[in-house]
């Protein structure tokens, strides 16, 4: 079972998420047929969301994740809930390329240079969006740049992928460490060596650790409290009712070309690839219902 952990330490003056995604990135490899790098990429960003999915208040709440890279893989993109629930998608799931030069999956070369964009989806009239440049295109390097400048919140992000001979998903995880604005110098100084000397992710997930051991591993000294857990996995709510919305929503010009064209349509869900079939006697219904 994948899940988060959430926990305090330093008397509340560090606040901590950690998880374990392995079933969830998995469940998106099989959905799009990612390639490795791809899977790694993708992998990434579910984890993050999934997080940062917790951080939010309202049940209603929505996150987007969104990268968009000029390398080869084009764009990522993930929404979560408040309840850790996750679906996203690559623009380019099949994109192939060279290890990095420390033979690890290049996932900042497939997506290049571009944009990290944030959208918080709170039920308020206009969302909140935030945005900066990508730093490495690593992800986990990017949202620590993001948090820091467009949030305002010193964090530490860490992020990983393992794949498995077979291109399955070994191991998938990661961690967000955020600083109060309380905070004291001295707690600052030492959180940032033991950051500078931990392994990497993917080193400490394939070791065996989990959520509360990987944390235990980098805040145990700041006197570590583990507050709760939450069940994290990949879920596609789409619908016939979602795709009829959808197609309602481009305008009765457009509903009445397709029409014209007297063809069953196919709609592909970008989340998960299920297809839902429309005939032209349903695309008349909705041309009615149509108001634009």
């Amino acid at each position: 079972m994948d899940y988060i952990v959430r926990a305090t330490a330093a008397d509340h003056q560090i606040r901590a998420f950690a998880a374990t995604t392995r079933e969830t990135v998995e469940q998106a490899r099989l959905y799009h047929n990612t390639s490795p790098v791809a899977t790694a990429a993708l992998g990434r960003l579910l984890t993050a969301g999934a997080m940062m999915g917790t951080m939010m208040k309202g049940e209603q709440d929505i996150l987007t994740l969104q990268i968009m890279g000029e390398g080869p893989l084009g764009g990522v993109t993930v929404t979560a809930d408040a309840a850790a629930h996750v679906k996203g998608y690559v623009t380019n799931p099949e994109v192939l390329i060279h290890a990095n030069d420390k033979g690890k999956l290049d996932v900042g070369g497939a997506v290049g240079r571009g944009m990290l964009r944030v959208i918080r989806d709170l039920g308020l009239k206009e969302p909140y969006v935030g945005q900066c440049d990508l730093q490495t295109g690593e992800i986990g390097d990017d949202l620590t740049y993001y948090f820091a400048t467009s949030e305002q919140v010193p964090s530490s992000v860490g992020l990983g992928v393992l794949m498995d001979k077979g291109n399955t998903v070994k191991q998938a995880g990661g961690f967000i460490i955020q600083l109060m604005p309380f905070t004291s110098d001295e707690v600052i100084d030492r959180l940032e060596q033991k950051l500078a000397e931990m392994t990497s992710v993917t080193a400490m997930l394939d070791a065996g650790l989990t959520p509360e051991q990987l944390l235990e591993t980098l805040l145990g000294e700041f006197g570590l409290e583990i507050n709760d857990t939450v069940e994290t996995a990949y879920r596609c709510d789409c619908s016939r009712e979602r795709i009829e919305r959808a197609l309602i929503s481009i305008g009765k010009k457009d509903l009445q070309e397709m029409i014209e064209d007297g063809k069953t349509i196919e709609v592909n869900c970008q989340f998960c690839n299920r297809k839902y079939q429309v005939t032209v006697e349903e695309l008349r219904e909705l041309l009615k219902r149509s108001s634009r």
